[in-house]
């Protein structure tokens, strides 16, 4: 049976009283509040948001960890199924009600009883959403996507790199500053050095093919890149089909829709044909100098079809590759387990790309976040 997130909290929180936690009421209904301001399906920070909205003390942490185990033993992902599903599997609210009535407490009982045996919570809605395939998104389907947009993107203004730097108040000892401090002071340790990990925010350069072919992805891999944007600023966007055009002065902080709507009606031949090799040609003479160095990462997102010449595009992107950090190629085709990059355009680039990445739906954009900071 397939409880909803409302009725599974409730019932985790009865659990927890039940094994001498004192979780109240109000505490579950924080915990339902704090749900809509994190990544649910980020089962770690799904856990600690509940520790920290039930207000979990340090001796009841490990009743809480046995029953979040039995509560929410499969992961995000796995607990996201379909509403269609849902509703073959759980009666009705008001089937459920009238069982209630004619059951007493002991219909009650058994349904939490179920719901405790280990029953998922239905993320269905943004988990549909997610994994939607752009070619079968609407346009009003954008705005529905540009909160998650939004929450992916910043994931990365505030993922930790591997880079230590000094910190004050707390962090990891940093034993060389603090020997050196003590210098000053005869030897004593009136004060020791710290270091933390950095907030690394990315480099990026996206090149996005707003060919034909593309058209039913470019609005929103280009909304993806402008969410990325809005958290990462050292971002430089450009838009290329027959010719290159740069986005970046053309982006407004306002909603994405309207933007897109702009450059749309402002790239010259939106949707119409493609030449990759000369387009990318044009971006390593004119722009490559002034933003890609050893710290920046190359986005290309096209699919790879291109009508020009191969041999523009074998030597543009063996430039890139030689200036830049890493280069990902996000191709909407890979979608398809039958595809293999044999297309002229994919084939010629392909030596020059560290990674060729699927980005036909948000699920896809989402596991590419990583890599921009690694």
């Amino acid at each position: 049976m397939q409880a909803s997130l409302p009725v599974q909290l409730a019932a985790f929180g009865g659990a927890l009283r039940e094994r001498g936690v004192p979780v109240v009421l109000s505490d579950e209904a924080d915990a339902l509040a704090a749900l809509p301001l994190i990544d649910i399906f980020d089962r770690a920070e799904f856990k600690r948001a509940l520790r920290v909205s039930l207000k979990i003390r340090r001796r009841d942490t490990e009743a809480f960890d046995v029953l979040f185990e039995r509560f929410w033993s499969a992961s995000p992902r796995e607990a996201a199924v379909s509403r269609a599903a849902r509703d073959r599997r759980v009666p009705h609210a008001s089937s459920r009600k009238s069982a209630g009535a004619l059951g007493g407490s002991g219909a009650q009982g058994r349904n939490e009883r179920e719901i405790a045996s280990g029953d998922a919570p239905a993320w269905s809605p943004e988990a549909l959403l997610r994994r939607k395939s752009f070619e079968d998104c609407a346009p009003d389907d954008l705005a529905a996507m540009e909160k998650l947009l939004a929450r992916l993107a910043e994931r990365i203004a505030t993922r930790p790199s591997r880079r230590l730097v000094p910190a004050r108040g707390r962090g990891i000892m940093d034993p060389r500053r603090s020997f050196r401090a003590a210098v000053s002071t005869d030897g004593e340790f009136l004060k020791l050095a710290r270091r933390r990990r950095a907030v690394e925010k990315p480099r990026l350069v996206a090149l996005c093919d707003t060919s034909g072919s593309m058209d039913p992805h470019t609005r929103f891999l280009l909304s993806f890149l402008l969410a990325v944007k809005k958290v990462a600023r050292r971002t430089e966007i450009f838009a290329f089909n027959t010719a290159l055009t740069r986005l970046t002065p053309w982006l407004s902080p306002g909603r994405i829709a309207h933007t897109l709507e702009s450059l749309s009606a402002g790239v010259p031949d939106w949707s119409g044909g493609t030449r990759i090799g000369e387009c990318l040609s044009a971006f390593v003479d004119v722009y490559l100098d002034m933003t890609v160095d050893g710290r920046t990462v190359v986005l290309v997102l096209s699919d790879g079809l291109d009508r020009g010449d191969t041999h523009a595009l074998v030597g543009a992107m063996r430039a890139i590759r030689s200036k830049a950090r890493k280069v990902l190629w996000l191709n909407p085709l890979l979608s398809d387990a039958r595809y293999e990059p044999t297309a002229r355009g994919m084939a010629a680039a392909l030596p020059y790309v560290d990674l060729l990445l699927p980005a036909h739906n948000l699920e896809s954009l989402e596991r590419v976040l990583p890599m921009l900071t690694a």
